[in-house]
């Protein structure tokens, strides 16, 4: 029997990359759900039950950081993946999403979604 799809949720407010990066990840196989608000994020995380969590830190009605507080503040999410994908790739950005533990801080504009998807399996695989 086939292992169960491992879930992906994209918080991206992108939608272009967002589509992209959708169709390459259920291209490989991930059963994916995405959402442009970061206002939904949680929402959705109690929903969708993902293994992990892309999460742009720039987008409308929350920031990713907000989000990131509030996921590490929930104790049924605490323990949540977390890969932050964004543009913002200042050392103070990727010092704060460090502070929330999370896996990985990847600027999108310096990285192929070939990448991103590797980056991806890596975690879930680990």
């Amino acid at each position: 029997m086939a292992a169960a799809q491992k879930k992906v949720l994209i918080a991206e407010d992108d939608q272009f990359l967002a589509r992209a990066l959708t169709a390459k990840l259920k291209k490989e196989g991930f059963e994916v759900q995405t959402l442009h608000d970061g206002g939904k994020v949680l929402d959705a995380l109690a929903d969708f039950k993902p293994d992990i969590l892309l999460l742009d830190l720039i987008m409308p009605h929350k920031d990713g950081f907000a989000v990131l507080e509030e996921i590490r503040n929930t104790d049924a999410l605490k323990k949540l993946p977390i890969m932050v994908l964004s543009n913002l790739g200042q050392a103070s950005d990727t010092e704060t999403t460090k502070r929330f533990g999370v896996l990985e801080h990847v600027v999108k504009a310096d990285t192929p979604l070939s990448a991103i998807v590797e980056r991806i399996r890596h975690h879930l695989d680990a």
